[in-house]
Parts: structure tokens; C-alpha cells; sequence
């Protein structure tokens, strides 16, 4: 099974690697000679410098408003007393079930509106709410044991102060498992940025790969493979590094419901 999963993977990493002839060579070449000229000429097919600083920010910015947001509104789920509590956290399981591209043409009216049209404010904000780190930060705050959190306001910490002092460091693993989550889901994001931007200043990876593909055609696949693992690593070595916490928060997350 593993080499099910794995058998694609080596076959993008090898195929950037490989020269033109090795691609179409058979019988296949399973170890290629290397060479970085795939990944040169797909740098310069399209401007992946710009696509890579667009990415960047609208992860690195897209992850941590939408961390934020989600953790706020899982604490007062979980800790804090309000009307219709219950009919409000189920109004956001209900969210969870809405398809995302039935929000894209209300979204890209407020956006047009507001004039963030080819801008990180309209890549950005529009995402900010996320259903499923708010649901999966709730369940796990309410795995957490009380005493703690009764300690804390016995001792006059108000709910801030509780949240950064004895919530958060008690849920790291959680916690890096919903930046883990919704950090791939912003950098892979490739519907929205492509309907929001029209410009090649503000695209980002996964749009750029579309222009690069339809640069080369479906000729040189080198270049088209050597760009999808410029898109591919690095949310791959951060998946790695942090899988073991993923596994860990998503499993303290289904204890209790």
C-alpha cells in the first residue's frame, strides 16, 4: 500500500530531474541523471519568484487570522455562557457542509465592491473563518480538565489570560496540528486566487502552475513536474516535520464530544 501512495510521488520527484529523453525513454528510467535544468527553465517559463512571495504571505497571514479566529470562538464555546450557545456552535457544524464554491460568487461581489480586487486584502480576508479548526479547537478544549481552568480564574485570571497562560500551552498538539491543516489548505488554494486575481503580480503557486503548463504545453514535462514540486515541498517537509503532533491533536480531539 505504501507503494501505491508512494509510486506517484518518486515519479514526479524523478521526472524533474531527468532529461527530456529519459521521460519518454522505455523502458523507463527509474533513477535519473541528474540535472537541474527543469528546474531553471520552469523558473524562467513563468515568474515563480512573484508566485512564491504572493504564496508566502497569504499563508503565512491567511494561517495565523484564521488560527486566531478559530481559537476565540472555540474558547467561548467551550468555556464561556451565552444565549443560544448551542444553536449558534451547531449553525457552524452547518457550515462545515456547505460546499466553499457556493460562496465564491457572494464572495467575489463584497470583494469587487470593496475594491480588493487584485490585492492580498481580497486573497486574504474572505478565508479568515474556518468551521473545521473551530470545531476541531472546541472539541479539544473540552477534553481539557476543568480544575485547571477554575484554578486560573480563583486566581483572578480573566479569560485572555487563561487562554495564553493555561489553554493554549495545555493544547499545543492541537493547536499545531489546525496551523498544519489550514496552512496546506491556504497554500494549495487554487480557486479563489484564480478568480480574484487577473494579474501575474498577485498569482500564486497553484495558478502558476496552470500559466506554466500552458507555456510548455504538454511536451515538456520536466519542467511542468520540476514546477509542481516547487509547489509540493515545502508544504510536504512542514507535514513531515509536524505529523507526529497531527496525529497526536487529532486523536486528543475525538475523545470527547
Amino acid at each position: 500500500m505504501a507503494a501505491v501512495f508512494l509510486g506517484p510521488l518518486y515519479w514526479l520527484v524523478s521526472t524533474a530531474f531527468k532529461q527530456p529523453t529519459q521521460i519518454y525513454q522505455w523502458p523507463p528510467a527509474w533513477w535519473p541523471d541528474l540535472t537541474w535544468e527543469n528546474f531553471s527553465l520552469a523558473w524562467k517559463a513563468a515568474p515563480f519568484d512573484r508566485f512564491f512571495l504572493n504564496s508566502t504571505v497569504i499563508t503565512v497571514a491567511g494561517t495565523l487570522l484564521k488560527v486566531i479566529n478559530a481559537v476565540l470562538t472555540a474558547y467561548a464555546f467551550a468555556y464561556l455562557r451565552f444565549p443560544f450557545k448551542k444553536v449558534l456552535f451547531f449553525l457552524v457544524l452547518g457550515a462545515m457542509m456547505v460546499p466553499g464554491h457556493v460562496t465564491l460568487l457572494p464572495n467575489y461581489l463584497t470583494v469587487a465592491t470593496l475594491g480588493w480586487i487584485n490585492t492580498y486584502a481580497g486573497l486574504i480576508i474572505p478565508g479568515i473563518g474556518s468551521a473545521f479548526a473551530t470545531f476541531l479547537m472546541r472539541q479539544h478544549f473540552l477534553t481539557l480538565p476543568t480544575e485547571v481552568t477554575d484554578a486560573a480564574a480563583v486566581d483572578g485570571a480573566g479569560h485572555l489570560r487563561t487562554l495564553w497562560r493555561v489553554v493554549l500551552p495545555m493544547s499545543r498538539p492541537m493547536l499545531i496540528t489546525v496551523v498544519v491543516i489550514t496552512a496546506v489548505e491556504e497554500w494549495n488554494n487554487f480557486v479563489w486566487p484564480l478568480i480574484v486575481t487577473n494579474s501575474a503580480s498577485m498569482r500564486t503557486l497553484p495558478v502558476g502552475l496552470l500559466i506554466l503548463k500552458d507555456e510548455e504545453g504538454l511536451a515538456n514535462w520536466g519542467t511542468i513536474m520540476a514546477g509542481t514540486l516547487l509547489v509540493l515541498a515545502p508544504m510536504l517537509l512542514i507535514f513531515l516535520i509536524a505529523q507526529r503532533y497531527i496525529v497526536g491533536g487529532i486523536t486528543q480531539g475525538a475523545l470527547k464530544g
